[in-house]
């Protein structure tokens, strides 16, 4: 492997003194970018606010002991855990019904008026029922472990619970990338084509000496859904695969692609994954530990003790709740962790290949295929960004 220099982050800073939003795209690009940026930053505040506002109403008016939904779920079935699968099934539905209209707007009508989208209405319509029906399946099968974890494990339910949720985690890592993308996309094993020899090279120069092994490097079909461009490392462990979006591969230069996947490989050198999961199981320790603690005075008034192993079927909106706020609440740690990762592989890459040139025109290109706003206001780019903006990361080819 070629020597990689150790590297220490540094904190969000704002682009430096050259405007390299400016050089980035033309002003029209820009304004535009920025306008698509803002607009998909209200759909994402909306969106969280109407979850928020939801799970309340769920939480004090209708899912109360007594009300007429719960009474009407009690008189189907004496089953703790039909009652349970039945409210979740409602909850989910109602859900989905509330949060359509603006699903449709943020993920087809904007998409399209900014020139992203290439999908017919029916062909949204068929992947959004696809993504939610697939959801709805992990939810609703997972939700009873979790509620018998907490009938059956007393006072420590919280750490079986974190402890079952790292190892879906791990599951659903391996089996994503060869089991459900291809639900949503067609993939092509590029080795099979003689023109992709040059590349097949370049990213066994770039896996060399790293300890990773490819399974494969594939295109993915993206050009008919969309104009933006991806690319990325699927899978756990030492074996990978390598996936290419056919916007990147059709519309970048060797050079640009191999600065990308050097980027994609650092990931790879510097454990992210691993720290990541490792992240996901602390997090979700404390997450279900928040609940076990507000569960329990809850559900005090009642009578009823989670840690007891009483807790109802109906302390499930409570529980979306607190979940859902805390995700709120880490959120930003989350994304300051990503923009540290981001940052430390956009480094090994510009080490590993020494294509500064390759690396500031592969993120021009990105930017303006995705209308990315390469400096958006630093207050959303600490709260809601996992990437450094595009600004920072060309400059950062000037250090």
């Amino acid at each position: 492997m070629d020597s990689i220099e150790p590297t220490t982050d540094t904190p969000d800073t704002p682009p430096p003194t050259v405007d390299v939003a400016d050089a980035t795209m033309s002003a029209s690009e820009l304004e535009e970018a920025k306008e698509y940026g803002k607009r998909g930053l209200i759909c994402d505040l909306l969106g969280r606010g109407i979850d928020l506002v939801y799970l309340g109403l769920m939480v004090f008016v209708f899912a109360v002991p007594g009300s007429w939904l719960l009474l009407q779920i009690e008189a189907l079935t004496a089953s703790e855990t039909l009652r349970l699968l039945t409210l979740a099934a409602v909850m989910v539905l109602l859900n989905l019904i509330v949060s359509f209209p603006l699903a449709f707007y943020s993920g087809h009508l904007l998409e399209h008026r900014y020139g992203l989208s290439r999908q017919s209405l029916a062909a949204w319509l068929w992947r959004y029922i696809k993504v939610h029906a697939l959801g709805v399946a992990f939810f609703l099968t997972l939700l009873p472990g979790l509620y018998w974890i907490i009938w059956l494990s007393g006072s420590w339910w919280w750490i079986v619970a974190a402890v079952g949720y790292f190892f879906v985690s791990v599951i659903m890592g391996r089996v994503f990338p060869t089991v459900i993308m291809p639900l949503f996309h067609k993939f092509e094993r590029l080795e099979d084509e003689p023109k992709n020899q040059g590349l097949r090279e370049r990213m066994r120069r770039l896996s060399e000496g790293t300890g990773l092994s490819i399974e494969g490097v594939y295109r993915m079909v993206m050009s008919d859904e969309t104009a933006k461009a991806n690319a990325m490392l699927a899978g756990l462990g030492r074996s990978r695969r390598v996936i290419l979006g056919d916007n990147l591969l059709d519309q970048f230069s060797a050079e640009e692609i191999e600065v990308i996947m050097a980027h994609e490989v650092g990931h790879h050198v510097f454990r992210h994954m691993t720290k990541i999961i490792g992240g996901v199981f602390v997090g979700s320790l404390a997450a279900f530990w928040l609940c076990d603690a507000i569960l329990w005075k809850w559900s005090a008034g009642t009578g009823i003790s989670a840690a007891s192993g009483d807790l109802p079927y109906h302390s499930l909106p409570m529980l979306m709740l607190i979940l859902t706020l805390f995700g709120l609440v880490m959120g930003p740690v989350g994304c300051a962790i990503s923009r540290h990762f981001e940052r430390q592989c956009d480094r090994y890459a510009l080490q590993k290949t020494g294509l500064r040139d390759a690396y500031r025109s592969a993120f021009r290109k990105l930017a303006k295929l995705n209308k990315d706003d390469p400096a958006p206001h630093r207050l959303e780019v600490l709260l809601f960004h996992d990437h450094p903006p595009i600004a920072e990361r060309i400059a950062a080819a000037d250090h």
